[in-house]
Formats: structure tokens, sequence, C-alpha cells
């Protein structure tokens, strides 16, 4: 059974290629791409779950997901992981006229991805090292302040899942005008080589926890076996 849109716990997932994603966000709003181990706790996070749900696209980013809406739903699903998502959209803005924004989670990393974005010779980056939020109040005025200065038509929000869509949420709340935001989290840090050497291969063939976890096997490991609890939503 194939559907263009994907329900799952009440949150619907755009079940379609990057090509026609990209030019339906053109319009703006906010793109979360949820992990499994995020998944796992939209029952005990409402916050988060809806955000989940507030958010304008979503994408297919867990490969157990797939799987499981597959095994459970007969549903044929096209995976496109926030990696993968993010590559192709960077590669999309090479020589743009635009400006982006990059909410980092620490300056060290703030400073990688900043000169990767520079790479694709987009006209105007941003780098925000975000504070730690509170994780059921998000509330950031001095971003507002410089997002609203520099009116940026991509803001990627690279911190991690579970805050990353609040924080999504409260700047679309905040803002009159509509850009696009993307929460892809650490995704950008396999861009980067900060995290595991992932690439598009690895990535179709579902196998990229593995390479997580050989990379970093005391954050990973435990992360992994955790997402197996979404196991549970189905049954």
């Amino acid at each position: 059974m194939y559907k263009k849109i994907v329900n799952f716990y009440g949150i619907s997932f755009s079940n379609i290629e990057f090509n026609d994603l990209y030019r339906k966000i053109q319009k703006g709003g906010i793109l979360v791409a949820p992990a499994a181990s995020a998944l796992i706790n939209i029952k005990k996070d409402r916050d988060y779950y809806n955000s989940l749900k507030k958010s304008d696209f979503a994408i297919l980013d867990s490969g157990l997901l797939c799987v499981l809406l597959r095994v459970f739903k007969g549903y044929k699903v096209k995976k496109l992981s926030g990696y993968l998502f993010l590559r192709k959209l960077i590669k999309k803005l090479y020589k743009k006229n635009v400006t982006v924004m990059s909410i980092d989670p620490n300056g060290d990393e703030g400073i990688l991805n900043y000169r990767y974005l520079k790479k694709f010779k987009i006209k105007n980056v941003i780098s925000y090292t975000a504070p730690i939020y509170k994780k059921n109040r998000i509330i950031d005025k001095k971003l507002i302040k410089i997002i609203k200065k520099n009116n940026p038509k991509y803001i990627f929000i690279n911190i991690g899942g579970g805050t990353q869509e609040k924080l999504g949420i409260f700047i679309r709340n905040k803002l009159k005008s509509k850009p696009i935001i993307i929460c892809t989290g650490a995704a950008i840090a396999f861009l980067t080589k900060k995290q595991a050497p992932i690439n598009p291969l690895i990535d179709k063939i579902y196998l990229g926890w593995l390479f997580r976890i050989i990379y970093n096997p005391r954050i990973f490991l435990i992360r992994t076996l955790s997402s197996v609890k979404l196991i549970k939503f189905f049954i």
C-alpha cells in the first residue's frame, strides 16, 4: 500500500522523494526528522509530541520506523533520513543568494558547521550557539532578535532531538515571516565528520545505526537498544 502521507500515532510523515519535498518546503514551515530514540518518548513528553504534530513536514528518518510501518501496516515507505535530506538540501543551496542560520549545540561545532556551509558559497551564513534550554519551557529572546534582524530564509537547528522541535515551534510562533526551519539535529555532524563517517549507501541500507555504534559505542549502543521500545507502539 503506497501513501504520500503516512500516519504514526497522530504524526503525519511525508512519504515522498526529496525533490517533491524540496518544492513543498519553499513556502516555509518546520521540517522535523525524529529518530526512533526520540519517538519512544512521545507518550511521556507531551510538549515534544505536540511539537511533532504541529510541524509542517515530518520525514521518515528512522529505519526502524520504516520497517515497522511495512511489517505492521503494510505501507511502502521511502526512508529519507535527516542526514540524506540535509546533504541534498545544502547542495541545492550552492551559490544561492540566501541567508542561512545555523543553530549549534556549542562553539566548536558551530565553527565546523559554519565552515562546511561556507564551502557551498552561500551568500550569508550566521552561526548561533544555543544556550541550555529548559526541557518544557523554550524561550530565547536573543535568538529571535537575531533572526528578525537578519531574516534568514533557512534556519538549521542542529541541537538534540526532543528540544530542537520545541525550539522550532517557538521560533515560528514569534515571527511574522515564514522561514524554512529544518530540525535535523546532529545530521550535519555526519557531513562535517564530527560524528560517524557514514555515506548515502550506508544510509540507504539502514546501517547508519551500526556505524554510529562502532564510532561511539558508549552513547549509541544504549540509544539503539532503547529504540527497540518503538515496537510497543505497534503491538
